[in-house]
């Protein structure tokens, strides 16, 4: 009898084999080897602009879809989903990022625009496209309006990042902001409703569909707020970054799954909690001070996301299909840009009328223009079942659009709003936070290096030198600061409000911390910054 032990390493693989013998491990497996190529090849593509300097100008999302068309075109399929997965694993995070980062205040005073574009733009934009696609093309009215549905969401996250690169003004960005926040929810309910008329028609009752739309939406809503309430009285009394991180996925995900499982709206209720959890603080009448290590959590986050969700357009699209439905994919276009132009003019008349604080044109032409399509209109028609007619049509037909919005709007944004003059009041607000920010700085190294021991570490010469060279500096920021405001007048409100923004932190911050170590149980009913007057 040979008794020799057999290696441990040579006898691993067996074990590991024998241990993923059921069927669902399997699966599991082989979707893991299938999404490590996804994800190796939308960090490669989104890493280009770093190496060829040349792509920095160009959305990494526009660089994803054509490196995912390029894979298409040599028919390298990098992972084939099932269409039910896709809203799951990717609307929840990108919905609940955008409605954390909102401010409720800048929202609050936008709130009629937004709304009224948000929600007033899908049904323009449902009848708009369909009707153009079944009168000009003879595509039937079941296809042509879930083709309206896909491309009724909008996507504002490219379009924001160069608003903020290039300064566009608070307004424009809140009305931005606001409408893709809402737009979403409303455009998945009306994708929802029509998915289930293409799978198994049935007359409409537009007063039922409406019953239908108002209790779904006030289910999620609801879901959405307990949840987002719960967690933001947890994560803020308790400073623990890891723990609010995971919380907020768990969140993201909770709130959407359990909305639908009570047969509401999980995208409303993640709107829901991602506003309340961004914005609900432990001080009455402050919102929470966002940690830098949840900023960056998500932006790790919606990048991954994002990266995935628009390499897999372009590799989900079927190019005869592509080249077939090019026709129908250029009516979508014009279709597009033309409903985009009735829903935002119309609706600032209207906003104009009850708010009695008309939006200027120059603005109207900006949110008109940068109405973009992106990842939320990705993930509807890819959503599409199989069974559906004319779902590679849909999805072709998606591509297009998003890739004419990316590539034609997305990069025509910053000359628009320079051809505009949008630009000129954040580029001095800007050049005015330098200057604090690098006073600021010099005052602490000043403080430095004044200290006793400084000096005797590194000389008192030396210190003495560097102390008149931050002297001239402080001075120079000081009169730069001054000029900035003398040439600028409008700066002093910015200022001010600079000023009661840092106040209004560093008291809120107190009393979180005071609450955390236990020394009190709530704050103050009337905090001293907020109740000053400007």
């Amino acid at each position: 009898m040979d008794l020799t032990l057999a290696s441990p390493l040579a006898v691993l693989p067996s074990v590991l084999g024998s241990l993923l013998t059921d069927a669902t491990d399997l699966a599991i497996e082989r979707n893991l080897k299938a999404f490590l190529p996804v994800l190796l090849v939308a960090l490669s593509a989104a890493s280009l602009p770093r190496i060829f300097p040349p792509l920095r100008q160009v959305p990494y999302t526009l660089l994803l879809v054509v490196v995912g068309l390029g894979l298409a075109l040599v028919e390298v399929r990098l992972v084939d989903l099932s269409p039910g997965m896709i809203l799951l694993i990717f609307l929840p995070p990108i919905l609940f990022e955008a409605a954390w980062k909102m401010k409720w205040p800048d929202l609050r005073q936008q709130i009629v625009p937004s709304s009224l574009f948000a929600i007033g733009s899908v049904p323009v934009s449902i009848v708009g496209i369909g009707w153009a696609l079944h009168h000009w093309m003879q595509v039937s009215w079941t296809t042509a309006l879930l083709t309206g549905a896909c491309l009724a969401a909008t996507d504002s996250a490219s379009v924001l990042g160069v608003f903020r690169e290039v300064g566009a003004g608070k307004r424009l960005t809140t009305l931005l902001e606001g409408e893709s926040l809402f737009n979403d929810g409303a455009a998945v309910v009306a994708f929802s409703v029509l998915l289930e008329q293409a799978i198994d028609p049935q007359p409409i009752d537009l007063t039922t569909t409406l019953v239908q739309f108002l209790i779904v939406s006030g289910i999620g809503l609801g879901v959405g707020g307990l949840i987002g309430t719960a967690v933001a009285l947890l994560t803020q009394r308790y400073d623990l970054a890891w723990v609010e991180q995971s919380l907020s996925l768990v969140t993201a995900y909770g709130a959407y799954l359990l909305a639908e499982d009570f047969g509401g709206s999980g995208v409303i209720a993640v709107v829901a909690a991602g506003l309340v959890i961004g914005n609900l603080g432990l001080v009455p009448g402050t919102r929470p001070q966002k940690r830098s290590t949840m900023v960056e959590f998500w932006e790790f986050t919606i990048f991954l996301v994002n990266s995935i969700v628009f390499l897999l357009l372009g590799d989900q699209v079927l190019f005869p299909y592509f080249i077939e439905h090019v026709g129908t994919s250029i009516v979508a276009i014009i279709a597009v840009v033309i409903s985009r132009a009735v829903a935002i003019f119309g609706f600032s008349a209207l906003s104009g009328l009850i708010t009695r604080s008309p939006i200027p044109w120059a603005e109207q032409t900006v949110l008109w223009w940068v109405g973009l399509r992106g990842s939320v209109a990705i993930a509807l028609a890819l959503s599409i079942p199989d069974l559906v007619t004319d779902r590679q049509q849909i999805i072709s037909n998606s591509f297009g659009v998003v890739l004419f919005t990316l590539l034609v709007q997305g990069l025509t944004t910053k000359p628009l709003l320079d051809a505009l003059n949008l630009l000129e009041t954040r580029k001095y607000q800007d050049q005015y936070l330098e200057r604090v920010a690098q006073r600021m700085a010099l005052e602490r190294l000043q403080q430095y290096l004044s200290l006793p021991q400084t000096q005797a570490q590194l000389g008192e010469s030396l210190c003495q030198i560097e102390l008149v060279t931050i002297a001239q500096k402080l001075d120079q920021a000081s009169q730069d600061m001054a000029q900035l405001r003398a040439d600028h007048p409008d700066l002093e409100a910015f200022v001010e409000q600079q000023k009661r923004q840092q106040l209004q932190a560093i008291e809120s911050a107190t009393y979180d911390q005071l609450i955390q170590a236990g020394w009190i149980k709530k704050a103050p009913p009337a905090p001293l910054i907020l109740s000053t007057k400007n």
